[in-house]
């Protein structure tokens, strides 16, 4: 009241928020939540009450990632604003009853409409499509019960106007697609599972009376992601079927992501064929069945490509010179590309060479010289050995691209050549990498000085120079090369890990510490790092990256003891903006120390941890529960008994559910036989972002959905 009320300068000692401008303002109320301007800072004076309902502010409203709201919210939103609203997301909001959808029937104007994840039957869908008369984009999932005849002639008119959808199967369907007469951009993912709940194995075949006829000819963009299992890919067949037919001439785009072995079939081929005869794209991705041993990237076209990803394919570096990036040519477009698997990309030929042979430099330099408008880059889950050439080192040749904003490498590619031969074998390098509780070696004590050089490793580092270069990277991904989850998708736990790779034994915190760096890291991933000591490095980044978001840390130093708890618990003290916290760690003590410790990340919104033999203590999850009121995620995955997780898991829903609509709890033991039914359970949205691990670097095209 005393600022609105137009205080003199002098006797409020401070600014007067009223007094900047509207440009000024907007700006800053962009960064409120939309349920925030229109329910309570409209209410608070008339100047605000006016710019809170500017166009700039409510023509696109998100509510993917706003987990404080609830049905009388969106009502309410939806009946003050609900005419000026052109683009609404409400994607993954699955605590939201599905009459919530009722309400986006007042958005008269909506172009584009997002609702993955979000739970709406066919009649649903039919009486909201109905009355949005202008909608071209659209965002759905199709549950099991989905019946497209159930869908009005209103809706199909709507549909047939659409010319993006996004759609999520969970059961096999065509969904909308054969409605949707005008698509020009179709995005799929195959979230079907093989077995239902009951154990019967499931069908690749559609439903009766479906119409198999979706309309491609209009076609620009085909994105299709397959989750582990046969029946997805039975079904991703069938929408390739009629692309194999016809190939739409305008096709400026074709991506295919697929996990494991997906085999390349007579339909498929004539596809690829026609695509080489007919189109010219600008992003590709395809199994890697389709690439291996085959001809196909010689005859494809390409315009100005922005996307490439041979993720998991034996292509050889002398083929990606010669036939993707052509000598060099036209490839200054190209913004993210993904090798990751690739275990022969920097080398000339497969021919008689072992994935741990060393790079040839010429390649990686030309890949560096020929794509220098990179962006997204990932070189992960392959050895990239570098030669003790003076200047050839991949970190030194990285440096040239400074336009990196995500990088993905294996550990063993960013270890000093020299060092790595000279050095002798740390402790931790003679310690086997097993699960053994009676391992016992001698440990430096944890450093409180982090300014001292001697805790450091010399600045002189390739890969500290890399990271002195790359100052605007935001995701960093520093993967093992043998490195594999403790809980993949669809499979029991996997209960034995291999041991990583010789060149990587000397990588630890000194190597940490460089990342301390990146002032603009939002987003940190390492995992399989033997060398971790201490964990100082992980101090150094929690003072200096303060803009981090992300943090993902898994086995990090000996698999019988977590050394670096220290210094995590120091770490987390310093992560004010951290949201998303996955720890994958063998016999992982989650006590009060620690969660002490994570309740000074008052942001923290999602919490992952992973632990084989693994304990915990209920008391501390409960009043970190309470401490932390953003926490709308707590997966703990351990090694206690089936009893205690339950128990556990009931206390924080019936404490928190009231007061945090959104809340997802899962506590569970890691080697269960249940784990995979409990997995399936979980929202889509946390399992694909957090839960799973994974790479996700250049992972998908940039800006492949709104």
């Amino acid at each position: 009241q005393e600022i609105i009320s137009g205080e003199s300068e002098e006797e409020s000692n401070g600014v007067n928020l009223m007094e900047f401008s509207d440009e000024i303002l907007l700006h800053i109320l962009s960064y409120v939540p939309c349920t925030d301007l229109v329910l309570n800072v409209r209410r608070t004076c008339r100047k605000l009450a006016t710019l809170c309902l500017d166009k700039s502010l409510t023509h696109t409203v998100l509510l993917q990632k706003d987990y404080k709201v609830n049905k009388d919210k969106v009502k309410q939103l939806m009946r003050d604003i609900g005419k000026e609203i052109y683009q609404l997301n409400m994607a993954g909001c699955y605590w939201l009853p599905s009459s919530t959808i009722d309400h986006v029937t007042r958005c008269k104007n909506l172009v584009k409409l997002n609702l993955s994840g979000c739970h709406i039957t066919s009649l649903r869908l039919s009486k909201m499509l109905s009355t949005l008369q202008h909608l071209r984009s659209l965002a759905i999932d199709v549950n099991p019960g989905f019946d497209a005849s159930q869908l009005s002639s209103e809706c199909k008119a709507t549909l047939s106007r659409v010319s993006e959808l996004k759609q999520t199967l969970y059961t096999p369907s065509y969904g909308v697609v054969p409605c949707c007469t005008s698509l020009e951009k179709l995005l799929l993912y195959f979230e079907i599972l093989d077995r239902s709940r009951e154990g019967f194995m499931l069908s690749g075949q559609l439903m009766v009376g479906e119409s198999n006829v979706p309309h491609y000819q209009n076609l620009r963009v085909f994105y299709a992601r397959l989750a582990p299992g046969y029946v997805n890919q039975e079904v991703v067949r069938l929408y390739l079927a009629v692309l194999s037919d016809r190939t739409p001439e305008n096709l400026h785009a074709f991506l295919i992501s697929a996990p494991g072995s997906f085999a390349e079939t007579g339909a498929t081929k004539n596809l690829l064929d026609s695509m080489a005869r007919n189109v010219r794209l600008d992003a590709l991705q395809l199994p890697k069945a389709w690439i291996n041993g085959s001809g196909l990237l010689q005859h494809l076209k390409f315009n100005n490509p922005f996307y490439f990803s041979f993720s998991r394919c034996t292509l050889s570096g002398g083929h990606l010179i010669q036939r993707v990036i052509n000598g060099g040519k036209d490839l200054k477009s190209l913004t993210s590309l993904n090798l990751s698997g690739c275990v022969h990309c920097l080398a000339p030929e497969t021919l008689f060479r072992k994935a741990e042979d060393d790079i040839d430099s010429s390649i990686l330099e030309s890949l560096v010289v020929s794509c220098c408008n990179l962006r997204h880059l990932n070189l992960s889950a392959a050895h990239h050995h570098s030669s003790e050439s003076i200047g050839n080192h991949l970190c030194q040749l990285l440096s040239r691209l400074k336009h990196l904003l995500s990088l993905a490498l294996p550990v063993c590619s960013i270890t000093d050549v020299a060092a790595n031969v000279e050095k002798p074998p740390t402790a931790s390098s003679l310690v086997p990498q097993t699960f053994g509780r009676k391992v016992r070696i001698a440990v430096q004590t944890y450093p409180r000085n982090f300014a001292d050089p001697a805790n450091q490793k010399l600045e002189s580092s390739v890969f500290w120079t890399l990271m002195g270069n790359l100052r605007f990277l935001e995701t960093l991904e520093i993967i093992g090369s043998s490195f594999s989850s403790a809980m993949p998708r669809n499979e029991p736990a996997i209960r034995n890990s291999l041991p990583p790779c010789v060149r990587a034994q000397s990588v630890g915190d000194s190597e940490v510490a460089a990342i301390s760096q990146l002032t603009y890291l939002q987003s940190l991933t390492l995992a399989q790092l033997p060398n971790i000591l201490t964990g100082s490095g992980l101090v150094s980044v929690g003072l200096q990256c303060q803009h981090l978001r992300t943090l993902s840390l898994a086995n990090l130093g000996m698999m019988g003891k977590v050394v670096y708890m220290s210094a995590l618990t120091d770490m987390l003290k310093h992560c004010k903006c951290l949201r998303d916290l996955r720890l994958e760690q063998p016999y992982f003590c989650a006590g009060a120390q620690f969660f002490q410790a994570l309740s000074h990340c008052s942001s923290l919104q999602r919490l992952c941890i992973v632990s084989r033999s693994g304990t915990l203590q209920s008391d501390a999850v409960m009043s970190f529960m309470a401490n932390c009121l953003e926490v709308i995620m707590c997966h703990m995955f351990m090694g206690e008994p089936l009893t205690v997780c339950k128990n556990l898991q009931q206390s924080i829903v019936r404490s928190f559910q009231a007061e945090r609509p959104a809340l997802n709890v899962v506590i569970f033991p890691l080697l269960h036989e249940d784990l995979t039914e409990v997995i399936r359970d979980v929202p889509m949205r946390h399992l694909d972002e957090i839960t799973l691990f994974k790479s996700r670097v250049a992972e998908e095209p940039p800006n492949l959905w709104w």
